[in-house]
């Protein structure tokens, strides 16, 4: 069927089995979340045990005794996420879940029957709808919400992904200090991978005739971007989409972004969805500050609970 504004991702009834079997204390039979569903990761979100008390009162010794009064039990209430999108680790880090605010109508990650005009297992990306599709054959085919360059300031045409890299360093381009210097000229020395940084979780580095285009497709921190135009250039995804699609998306991969007279022609419906957003003054002490780097240590890769979701008991993390 076709991917349709609204439509839930497949694969809800597996994550509802697993809250259930943690629900039931039976979370060593889990293992690892983040599995592969239809074709692509995918962590679910399980998030936390309700936590009960029990009390007992005092026996009445007589007849007239006034019955003790008790104080209401308060049960922590649990954040809800939507499958794909809660709390989970990955390289050291304690990764939050996306609330459902950023997630509404189309702004999800979905899948179904692609309607494109582009081959099986291209990248294709419609920077006026604000989608990225995983081209895949039948009704795999799945959609990610992304956001994309300001005006005048996204990739176009065709490219290649040719290196792949888990939270990547970053610094601005010579063209970002030159054309925005009140942006980025703070950043010029770079910040090394980690939760400062704006690629985020995962990068995937766009080549065009073997050359690096330094435009990438990568994560973001900055939630409300997804959805809008409010980058120099790059294509940005929630977190974890990006880690779902780094996953699955082979070195070589062919990128096709859309031009405003495909994307009209392929997807009206969607055509100049969102804003776009103006650009963003960081304070460099956010960054670069004793406090900011003591909080953002190097990430560890091939952590043993990557892809685990965290729990209220974190003193009982598997290893």
């Amino acid at each position: 069927m076709p991917i349709r504004p609204g439509q839930m991702i497949r694969g809800d009834h597996v994550s509802e089995f697993l809250y259930s079997t943690l629900l039931q204390g039976r979370s060593h039979m889990l293992g690892k979340l983040d599995s592969v569903i239809l074709g692509y990761a995918m962590t679910f979100d399980i998030l936390s045990r309700r936590t009960f008390m029990s009390l007992s009162g005092s026996a009445v010794l007589g007849a007239c005794a006034s019955p003790r009064e008790v104080a209401p039990v308060e049960v922590p209430v649990v954040a809800q996420f939507l499958p794909g999108y809660g709390p989970i680790y990955d390289s050291g880090y304690k990764l939050p879940g996306i609330p459902d605010k950023y997630l509404q109508g189309v702004n999800r990650r979905t899948t179904g029957t692609y309607q494109g005009e582009q081959p099986v297992g291209t990248i294709d990306v419609d920077p006026y709808a604000k989608f990225l599709y995983f081209i895949q054959e039948g009704d795999n085919t799945i959609r990610y919400p992304v956001g994309v360059g300001r005006a005048g300031r996204s990739f176009s045409g065709d490219g290649t992904i040719r290196v792949k890299k888990k939270w990547p360093g970053w610094a601005p381009t010579q063209n970002m200090l030159r054309t925005e210097p009140e942006v980025y000229g703070p950043f010029a020395r770079g910040i090394r991978g980690g939760l400062r940084n704006p690629l985020g979780s995962r990068a995937l580095y766009l080549y065009k005739g073997g050359h690096d285009t330094y435009y990438r497709i990568h994560g973001t921190n900055d939630l409300g971007s997804v959805g809008n135009s409010g980058s120099a250039g790059c294509i940005r995804m929630f977190n974890q989409d990006i880690i779902a699609l780094f996953e699955i998306v082979p070195i070589g991969t062919k990128v096709h972004v859309r031009t405003e007279e495909e994307s009209q022609r392929v997807d009206p419906e969607n055509y100049n969805r969102g804003v776009e957003l103006p650009a963003k003054i960081v304070d460099p002490e956010l960054i670069y500050s004793d406090e900011a780097i003591a909080n953002d240590p190097p990430p560890v890769f091939d952590d043993p609970r990557d892809g685990l979701v965290p729990s209220m008991d974190e003193s009982n993390v598997p290893l």
